[in-house]
């Protein structure tokens, strides 16, 4: 006898942590109507995250100033941000609303399905004056005035975040910055309007990524913040890796984390999901977070303090040929340039190149290309670059290039920490020289597993550790001679 699709088993409808502020009304039931009649008919659990994310105070405002979704892939969470959006246009009235992706492509496939929910409803359509696109944006106009636009806040750091609603996709990769900018140009529409923010992500990549906070005061159950989590808490480091993924194959830990599991999402697709990402399964399907490693973490925890003022020396200075590494971190705020080579004193030395009292560490990367070929006099025995997109524009510019791979990355970090903390006191031969963008990032760094070994990583938000990447990128290109170029003579100087 065949089964009826009631008895299907599926994925919870409620999430393992929601926290939300009373309301006496809510407009969550007139939005899942509303997105019904453009043909987007909504799971329970989407409901529920509507129903609870748009209370009303008795003021007319909404009793939640943020709403914060956090669910495991490919579950529908783009079907409660498209309700969202056709309220905000349809039923709200909101004059301005911003989609935001960390990935243009992300924003873009946003646009398209809206744009695709409106045109299939006539009574909406007609209310439409234009969509546009066009230098790298999307958006939606009505003959009301009202506005939606796209965005993908890759291509900027915040600015231009304003409107009555603003959704945050993807929103594990938020910065700082970027929030700084956004709460910046939202503080007045507080006082005189009735705006919204809405977050949507999956577990971040990064320990100490800003939406860390976000989940302490949604945990915490903070006013004026609804807080949704499927997940199924922190991942915990002290058990075993094989351990975990035992227990990770549990298929009720599936259901548990999963709303749209039977629904949009198969065991079949699980099974395959865990045999490839392994300890990737539990952020990417468990919902499961990295501790977090903000307050109250303790600094040097990979290199002691004494181990690394034990290896500086002003009086270190580098003889022949250095090697280069540059680093630019994931949201390319800044780069720095790395140097390694034979120390005066014996040994190895490294520096963050500079000229006149400024380190060869700075935002951005438009100025990188040309500082590297001024770089080009000390005839460097390698330039290593672990950046796609950099290594891309230093070739063109005539520059002959070194492509990190994360093996080199690997090496480099552990050349680093064995020359400077190993376990060999006699292998302790690396010099510094005490340059303090260097010193606050050995202090501020943790380990970042990659497979079997480790790289660097920054312990929270306050601190930057692009230099040290970029030190054990010329540390490796020094160390490693199979990747030199060939030799030609060349005076010590310094990094002019």
């Amino acid at each position: 006898m065949t089964s009826s699709l009631l008895d299907v088993r599926r994925g919870s409808q409620t999430p393992r942590v929601s926290t939300y502020p009373t309301a006496p009304y809510s407009s969550g039931p007139d939005v899942a109507d509303l997105a019904e009649a453009a043909g987007l008919v909504l799971d329970p659990w989407q409901r529920y995250v509507l129903e609870h994310g748009l209370g009303e105070r008795p003021d007319g405002k909404w009793s939640a100033l943020e709403v914060s979704c956090w669910v495991p892939r490919q579950n529908g969470k783009g079907a409660v941000i498209e309700a969202r959006v056709l309220a905000g246009l349809f039923l709200f009235g909101e004059k301005k609303i911003l989609w935001s992706a960390h990935e243009y492509k992300t924003a873009q496939e946003g646009f398209l399905r809206i744009r695709e929910l409106i045109q299939a409803a006539p009574d909406f359509n007609r209310l439409v004056k234009r969509y546009w696109e066009g230098s790298g944006e999307q958006g939606i106009e009505l003959t009301t005035g009202q506005r939606l636009k796209f965005i993908a806040r890759s291509r900027g750091s915040g600015r231009g975040f304003s409107g009555d609603c603003i959704i945050l996709d993807e929103a594990q990769e938020l910065t700082l910055l970027q929030m700084k900018a956004l709460f910046s140009t939202m503080s007045a529409k507080s006082m005189h309007g009735n705006p919204q923010i809405w977050y949507f992500g999956t577990p971040p990549e990064d320990p100490a990524a800003w939406v860390y906070g976000i989940r302490k005061d949604g945990e915490a159950g903070k006013d004026r913040l609804a807080y949704f989590d499927w997940g199924l808490g922190e991942i915990d480091p002290a058990v075993p890796l094989k351990d975990r993924l035992k227990e990770y194959a549990d298929r009720d830990l599936w259901y548990r984390a999963n709303p749209g599991l039977g629904i949009r999402i198969s065991e079949e697709f699980c099974e395959n999901e865990l045999s490839r990402l392994k300890e990737g399964f539990a952020p990417e399907r468990l919902g499961m977070w990295l501790p977090w490693a903000g307050e109250g973490v303790p600094k040097w925890q990979v290199i002691s303090e004494a181990a690394w003022t034990a290896r500086c020396n002003p009086d270190s200075k580098r003889d022949g040929r250095p090697a280069f590494g540059v680093y630019v971190p994931p949201d390319r705020s800044y780069t720095a340039i790395g140097a390694a080579g034979v120390s005066t004193l014996g040994g190895r030395h490294i520096e963050v190149t500079g000229r006149d009292g400024v380190l060869d560490y700075r935002p951005g990367v438009k100025w990188v290309v040309a500082r590297l070929k001024e770089l080009e006099r000390h005839q460097p025995s390698v330039l290593v670059i672990d950046d796609k997109a950099l290594a891309d524009e230093a070739e063109a510019a005539g520059l002959t290039v070194h492509r990190a791979t994360p093996s080199d990355v690997v090496t480099g970090c552990q050349l680093f920490y064995d020359g400077v903390a190993g376990p060999d006191e006699d292998a302790r031969d690396v010099w510094h020289i005490g340059q303090k963008e260097v010193d606050d990032a050995v202090e501020g760094a943790v380990k970042r597993d990659v497979g079997g070994s480790w790289a660097w990583q920054r312990r929270d938000l306050a601190v930057d550790v692009t230099t040290l990447p970029a030190l054990s990128l010329a540390l490796f290109g020094h160390s490693t001679k199979r990747v030199h170029r060939p030799s030609r003579p060349t005076p010590m100087a310094a990094f002019a």
